[in-house]
């Protein structure tokens, strides 16, 4: 069985195979029995025993480098082909499949000096089978090793800020480095994917602190941008009931109204508010209205 780099030529034993072992021997028993004589059994034995190693199968998604006396004669699969034994072999079998393998880099330095951990996952698959077995040695471990040292050679060219936030840009970046690398080995890349960025828990504690104080900030900003909306909204509605007594005294008549919603509620009123809105009688109401909901247990409205 091939490693799992997809590289060995032990020959892999199929249903073929196993027929041809089966048939062999029961023609030495049938050949023992007809001649009374071994010398017949061992020879459909042995050829038995070289036939069983022609037939190989390959699956759907597999490729037979095939090697005859040491050089490259082709590429075989998928389903079942024959070499002719001691004299081809199969060198490696070559997995097309997309493969994802995950890579890491530790403790290593950005460009403004902060050590960070970063884990990531790289797709990639073999787009030429004849490159992958010949041209590298093992190209999964190549391809690990590629990988692992793009990405440390990206997280030294770029800062904490950028790495934190543009991912995307750097995941595009590492891949085009990778596969630049690969290119040569039959492997192309088809995706790298960030999945951590771990950085030293005081530098966490620090950029917290400073993403708090900026919120509060923000909020600081907000409300007195609202207060001075606020006091131009009064600003402006000052100016239509300078103009207009009557919506004045409507608006005074609504803030009683509001006011007196909540049994036993006390409203405190300027004296001035009551001089220039023209409150007093409406307060007299406000009272009698308040004593008659809360029994005479509470005290009328009050105006200063």
């Amino acid at each position: 069985m091939a490693d799992a780099a997809g590289i060995g030529n032990t020959p892999r034993l199929n249903v073929i195979s196993f027929g041809v072992v089966i048939v062999s021997v029961g023609l030495s028993v049938i050949a023992g029995t007809q001649t009374r004589s071994l010398v017949w059994p061992i020879v459909i034995m042995l050829v038995g025993f070289v036939l069983m190693q022609s037939p190989c199968i390959a699956k759907q998604w597999e490729r037979a480098v095939v090697l005859r006396l040491g050089r490259f004669v082709g590429l075989r699969g998928p389903g079942l082909f024959w070499i002719v034994p001691f004299v081809e072999s199969v060198s490696s079998w070559i997995d097309q499949r997309t493969i994802t393998t995950g890579f890491a880099a530790e403790q290593t330095l950005t460009s403004d000096t902060v050590p960070v951990n970063v884990d990531a996952v790289l797709f990639w698959m073999v787009h030429d089978a004849e490159k992958a077995a010949l041209e590298v040695q093992n190209y999964r471990t190549a391809i690990s090793w590629a990988a692992q040292t793009a990405l440390r050679d990206i997280i030294g060219r770029t800062a904490l800020t950028d790495l934190l936030r543009g991912r995307e840009r750097i995941e595009a970046d590492l891949q085009q480095l990778i596969d630049q690398r690969s290119t040569p080995w039959g492997v192309t890349v088809s995706a790298v994917e960030m999945r951590d960025v771990v950085i030293p828990v005081a530098l966490q504690d620090a950029m917290s602190r400073e993403a708090q104080a900026a919120r509060e900030k923000q909020a600081r900003i907000i409300l007195g941008q609202a207060e001075m909306e606020i006091a131009h909204s009064f600003q402006e509605a000052a100016k239509s009931y300078h103009d207009n007594p009557t919506a004045l005294h409507l608006r005074a008549m609504n803030m009683l109204y509001e006011g007196l919603k909540e049994k036993g509620a006390l409203m405190l009123i300027p004296s001035s508010a009551v001089e220039s809105m023209g409150m007093g009688g409406m307060l007299g109401a406000a009272a009698m209205r308040q004593a008659t909901l809360t029994g005479g247990n509470e005290p009328p409205t009050k105006a200063e």
